[in-house]
């Protein structure tokens, strides 16, 4: 049996040059942060994966060194549902670290199925059971924030121009600057483009009631994250103010039993899982497939480095119900 021997996660972080900082819903972004993760077995492949920082590295490093890794370590390297199931039963069904540990489990769980692909000689499309296939991808990532209206629509052409069918803005600035730059954009897009759009939890239910008409008329592809992740009362209000408007999110949502929440609330209309923090490639598939039962598809969220990116691509060629690729324009 081919065992994991070594688990050592490696935080990396890149500040932005001068003149690059993105302001959005959260704040102002001045670096980017990441975890990789090395995975050794006892045959000598090692594996990587990525894990999300959830805006605190040293933690989720300390984690999986004292906790996760010791759960894992001498179990077979190629059983991602066995190492799934144990981290699972010890952390985030009872007494753990809770949406952390899916973090640190997701950078494990990918860095195993590298080592799957290494021993089987096989990429990750087909050792899911897919086949290479062109994806559909939007300019994403931390990208296309508050500026004035004539800049941002620039930018957005500049995509356009590189081949992008979509672009996704931030909003959260205020009702009448979100409808002005959003107006702008549309305005230079022509109605050939998808728009998308990310409030990053900051709006409340009365702003979502003043922008939702205007977003109608520019024909806004979906509205992501007006609210805080776990505020379903308002997803499920907001859902049925303007139909023709979805509702997305999913970033900030941890395993399948998460997504089922969402589901059965019907709080959200377009489904975002991020492999880098909802558990990894594994989860990420049960997502998949719950949520292609409800007759949606998956977008995966993704704004970090190109092995989170490669895996997105990978899962999305596999699925029976791929939505959009999220490109990370600024990486």
């Amino acid at each position: 049996m081919n065992k994991i021997v070594d688990i050592t996660p490696f935080p990396l972080s890149y500040r932005l040059p001068e003149g690059k900082t993105v302001t959005l819903g959260i704040g102002s972004t001045i670096k980017r942060d990441t975890i990789i993760v090395r995975v050794r077995t006892s045959d000598g492949v090692t594996g990587y994966g990525e894990c999300h920082p959830g805006r605190s590295p040293g933690a989720i490093v300390s984690l999986i060194n004292n906790t996760i890794a010791p759960l894992v370590t001498g179990m077979n390297a190629t059983d991602c549902n066995g190492v799934w199931s144990r981290v699972h039963k010890m952390q985030l069904a009872s007494h753990g670290i809770g949406s952390g540990a899916a973090l640190a489990l997701s950078g494990i769980d990918m860095a195993l199925w590298d080592i799957r692909g290494k021993q089987a000689n096989m990429s990750l499309v087909d050792l899911i059971g897919g086949a290479p296939r062109r994806v559909k991808a939007y300019a994403g990532g931390i990208a296309l924030g508050y500026q004035p209206a004539a800049s941002l629509a620039e930018e957005a052409m500049g995509y356009v121009r590189q081949g992008y069918k979509a672009v996704k803005l931030r909003v959260g600035d205020g009702a009448r600057n979100d409808i002005e730059r959003v107006s702008a954009v549309r305005k230079a897009l022509g109605d050939d483009v998808d728009i998308l759009l990310d409030a990053n939890t900051v709006y409340s239910l009365e702003d979502v009631r003043r922008v939702m008409p205007a977003y109608a008329e520019l024909q806004v592809g979906w509205l992501e994250e007006p609210f805080a992740c776990n505020n379903f009362a308002a997803y499920r209000e907001a859902a049925q103010l303007n139909r023709s408007v979805p509702l997305a999110a999913g970033e900030n949502h941890y395993t399948r039993y998460e997504f089922a929440q969402l589901l059965e609330a019907r709080a959200v209309q377009v489904f975002q899982p991020d492999l880098s923090k909802t558990g990894g490639i594994t989860e990420g598939l049960r997502i998949a497939a719950l949520v292609s039962a409800w007759g949606a598809a998956v977008h995966p969220h993704s704004s970090a480095t190109g092995l989170n990116h490669a895996a997105c691509l990978h899962v999305l060629s596999a699925v029976d119900n791929p939505g959009y690729f999220e490109a990370c324009v600024s990486s």
